[in-house]
């Protein structure tokens, strides 16, 4: 059987290269997050030639705030705050391989 192929929108599109650009994240993180492949989020950004993601039409931007509207502070904050929420993904993860691992020990 044959596997339709998603499409996406220029909106999705222009957002996804806007977070991997201002985001200061590798592709492939960034590809993680939103379901794709980093090769494709590279083509984006090539097709928009360099050209920002228009923050009108954006509407993760619009209710958050594009990091390079803020000043240096609030951009050191967003940074130390993903990087923070990095770190607990991280450790959540190491905790759920720990509980199934003494949940299979005390079986």
């Amino acid at each position: 059987m044959k596997k339709e192929r998603r499409r996406f929108t220029q909106e999705f599109k222009n957002e996804a290269v806007k977070l991997w650009e201002d985001g200061g994240r590798k592709s492939t993180k960034v590809a993680a997050d939103l379901g794709i492949q980093p090769q494709l989020l590279s083509r984006w950004a090539q097709e928009l030639g360099g050209q920002k993601a228009n923050p009108a039409r954006c509407s993760i931007t619009q209710a958050t705030g594009s990091p390079s509207d803020a000043g240096p502070q609030a951009t050191a904050e967003i940074n130390r705050l993903r990087r923070e929420l990095d770190r607990m993904k991280m450790e959540h993860e190491i905790l759920k391989k720990t509980v199934t691992f003494i949940a299979e020990i005390t079986k």
